[in-house]
């Protein structure tokens, strides 16, 4: 299971991650507007009209939010924030950052995990092509057996015993298209990864999202997207804020913080998602309810009554916004101070907001030393994942590009990429012969000064002459000084484990 995912679960209800203080908690007005309103509203806004609107999951338990008392308000006027202040009095809204959840799907307890993708996943550390399914039991070291076939039911592939028991999509990032999600065999769709436990023995499958991506999925499922074509969008934003502290505040078991039942709320994977309520999830992005600056169990249900303010003092809560573990950030674009302007690189083409929808830190740093264009030339195949889950890397024709949390994204050569990922020998291009290359003009090469043992300032590497090929520097469109330096095993895995054996990268 990942490493990172389900650590320092504490006594408080919902502290399942690692403190780490990582974004500070934004907190706004306290949540009482809306009085006013609920006078008459009490009254007269929570009548149902027969056929105006019916609860997606039934009545529910009548606790905190009315799902069809919120229908009523915002058709009212409510703002979001006034439908929230009403039925949650005294909690406060803060904002979190990007961050991963992890799901039961209880559907499939006690079942294998088959899975495949129409563009393809990954597992198990190597990339299945499209179509191909992955089939995963879980083991009793928390690892997995994995049996990769074509198709969910043809020939077996090959298979294999893995550490990481989670098939991933081709690529990392959110807001995915549709042929990237992962499908049950015989099922539904999910974005993000799926993956396997045991649970007292018992098979459990995982689903382990961005939290927006899995408000997606909810939100349709717990509210009528429809709401929104009848004057009602605000409620659907207030399902959004209350769905995400719920989830976030959950911490129902060892593998997984929530299930995707009534028992929890309801989570159907990518069959209901609709682009209205997938909207009001983005009009909310990052807020969240807090009682005394921790996420707030914000409990709803339908409540055909049109329910009433709940005793929030009543209410468990989860963990700090602070707390979270906030997954990586969107990198910066090109014109970010953080990239001052060079007048020798090459110029970039204009990229709309559409083309920079889930795009990665390597797809970011590929574009800005030039794309197709720059010294490390085309792209063969996706973005994988390196050993140890400690980053991603994508191969191109003349090089490779690494991305860590520590090192960010980085230019490397063949040479290095072997010595972080060794059984990768037989997928490199015929081109991989050590270092990128640029041919540069004569006397273009930089004066630098360089370690004992290689070329003086200014010199070309022994045996190159004008106009060859030299090496390019790690993230940079042009020509490297003699020497340069290339990421290590420890700098992207850190310093070695004297226990651990040699030769194997320790884990953190």
């Amino acid at each position: 299971m990942r490493a990172n995912t389900f650590i320092n679960r504490g006594t408080r209800r919902g502290t399942h991650r690692r403190t780490m203080p990582l974004i500070a908690t934004v907190p706004l007005q306290v949540l009482v507007g809306g009085t006013a309103l609920a006078v008459t509203g009490a009254i007269g806004l929570w009548q149902i009209l027969p056929g105006q609107v019916t609860p997606t999951v039934g009545a529910g338990h009548g606790r905190g939010m009315s799902q069809v008392g919120a229908f009523d308000n915002a058709k009212a006027g409510w703002t979001a924030e006034d439908i929230l202040g009403h039925y949650y009095p005294g909690a406060t809204l803060g904002q979190i950052g990007p961050t991963t959840i992890a799901v039961r799907l209880q559907a499939q307890d006690d079942a294998t995990l088959d899975t495949y993708a129409a563009a393809g996943a990954q597992v198990a550390g190597r990339t299945i092509g499209p179509g191909e399914a992955a089939h995963l039991t879980p083991l009793p070291d928390g690892g997995a057996n994995v049996v990769v076939t074509s198709g969910c039911d043809g020939e077996v592939l090959w298979q294999a015993a893995t550490d990481d028991p989670f098939v991933y999509p081709v690529h990392p990032g959110v807001g995915r298209p549709a042929e990237e999600h992962l499908t049950l065999c015989g099922g539904t769709g999910y974005r993000g990864a799926l993956g396997v436990a045991l649970e007292g023995g018992a098979f459990r499958t995982v689903n382990e999202v961005d939290l927006d991506d899995y408000l997606a999925g909810v939100l349709p499922a717990e509210m009528q997207a429809n709401w929104a074509d009848q004057g009602a969008f605000e409620a659907l934003r207030a399902q959004a804020v209350a769905a995400r502290s719920y989830a976030l505040a959950e911490n129902r078991y060892d593998y997984a913080q929530i299930c995707d039942t009534t028992d929890c709320q309801v989570y159907p994977g990518t069959v209901k998602e609709d682009a209205r309520t997938t909207e009001a999830v983005a009009a909310t992005t990052g807020t969240v309810l807090l009682r005394d600056g921790l996420i707030l169990r914000s409990e709803y249900s339908a409540a055909p009554d049109g329910g009433r303010p709940a005793d929030i003092e009543t209410f468990a809560v989860g963990p700090a916004p602070h707390e979270l573990v906030q997954t990586a950030p969107i990198p910066p674009a090109p014109t970010d101070p953080a990239y001052p302007t060079d007048p020798s690189a090459p110029t970039l083409p204009d990229v709309t907001i559409e083309a920079l929808a889930g795009e990665s830190v390597i797809d970011t740093e590929y574009r800005r030393i030039g794309g197709p264009e720059s010294a490390i030339g085309a792209p063969i195949g996706p973005e994988m994942l390196l050993p140890q889950r400690a980053g991603t890397y994508r191969l191109y024709t003349n090089g490779v590009i690494v991305a860590t949390q520590t090192l960010g994204a980085q230019v490397v050569d063949f040479t290095t990429l072997l010595q972080l990922v060794p059984d990768l020998g037989g997928q490199l291009p015929p081109t991989a012969s050590g270092r990128p290359q640029l041919t540069t003009p004569e006397g273009s090469l930089p004066d630098v000064t360089t370690p004992e043992g290689v070329a003086p300032e200014g010199v070309a590497p022994e045996g190159a002459i004008p106009g060859e090929q030299v090496p390019v520097d790690p993230g940079l469109a042009g020509p490297a000084p003699v020497g340069a330096v290339f990421p290590t095993l420890e700098d992207v895995y850190g310093p070695p484990n004297p226990a651990a054996p040699q030769g194997v990268p320790a884990a953190e």
